[in-house]
Parts: C-alpha cells; sequence; structure tokens
C-alpha cells in the first residue's frame, strides 16, 4: 500500500516501513504485539482478575483470528511491527509492537486507515483510548482529534474511564 522512510533514530536512518493488508502468515506476529501492548499498556492499570481473564480466555488472540484478515499491518524489514484495525468510520484497535513504537509507524497506520474510512463515505473517524494513557491522548490530539466526551469503561471492570475522539473529514 504504502512505503516510505519514518524517521530517525539516534542519528541513523531506519529502515522503511511498508503498510498492507496483513495475511494469516501475520497471525503470530499480531499476536505477539496485542499481547505486548496488553503487558505494557493494560495490565498495570487494571485489576488483577480482569487481567487475569484477559489472558485465560485469549482475547487477543481471539480477535486476530476472527477478524486479522481485516487488519492493514505495517512492517519493517519484513517484520511485522504494528497494526490498525477498523469497522465503519471507528478505528477499534492500533497497536504497535513495543520495539517499534515512536518511529512514526502508528501514524501512517492511522493515516492509511482514515483514507480507507474516508473513500469507503465516512464524513468522520472514531475511537476511544483510557483517560490513563496520556500518551495516545496526545498522539490522536495531534492527528487533529478532538475529545467527544468521557464515561466509565466497563470492558476492563476496573473503574477506568474511556476517552472518546472524533475526527471529521
Amino acid at each position: 500500500m504504502t512505503t516510505g522512510d519514518i524517521s530517525q533514530r539516534d542519528g541513523a536512518k531506519t529502515p522503511d516501513v511498508v503498510v498492507r493488508r496483513a495475511t494469516q502468515a501475520d497471525f503470530p506476529d499480531l499476536k505477539r504485539i496485542l499481547s505486548e501492548t496488553f503487558a505494557s499498556t493494560w495490565q498495570p492499570e487494571i485489576t488483577a482478575a480482569a487481567a487475569q481473564r484477559y489472558l485465560e480466555t485469549d482475547v487477543g488472540g481471539r480477535f486476530v483470528e476472527e477478524r486479522g484478515l481485516d487488519f492493514l499491518v505495517a512492517t519493517v524489514d519484513g517484520e511485522v511491527a504494528g497494526l490498525v484495525y477498523w469497522q465503519d468510520d471507528f478505528i477499534d484497535a492500533l497497536h504497535v509492537s513495543t520495539r517499534h513504537q515512536r518511529l512514526g509507524i502508528g501514524r501512517k497506520l492511522m493515516k492509511e486507515a482514515e483514507k480507507a474510512i474516508q473513500t469507503a463515505g465516512q464524513t468522520q473517524v472514531r475511537l476511544e483510548t483510557d483517560s490513563f494513557n496520556q500518551q495516545s491522548q496526545g498522539f490522536y490530539r495531534a492527528l487533529g482529534y478532538k475529545e467527544t466526551g468521557r464515561y466509565p469503561d466497563l470492558e476492563w471492570e476496573s473503574d477506568l474511564t474511556t476517552v472518546a475522539f472524533e475526527k471529521k473529514f
């Protein structure tokens, strides 16, 4: 789909990123990325019982098995480094592997998702994050998203607050 230089890290040029549709062969990497981002982002913020339920029911693995072929993935030197998934005008998932964060991969994935959503005739993009995740809130604001509301996050049963965002085309 798209390629391009992504950034510089410690003065060294990083490799090109390719954004493309996911394949079945990507599933192990997609599951790994979801596992990494769960462990680094949500697990520290939710109750032990909620984390145990997530792991025991393999939420991330089932998500990949059910929807993985609908994901866009970003690769770096052939390695899957991130994913984005949406339905209609709602971006349901954006994840970048921990070792590939802050290289512009999330921005590239969001750009491609927004383009596809707009091409499908939608007039806006919506998404959610959690209030503890200041990094993601700043990221979405930098991409032009506006906060539209806050409400209890019932998914994790951990007294979190969901922050809703939207961007009009």
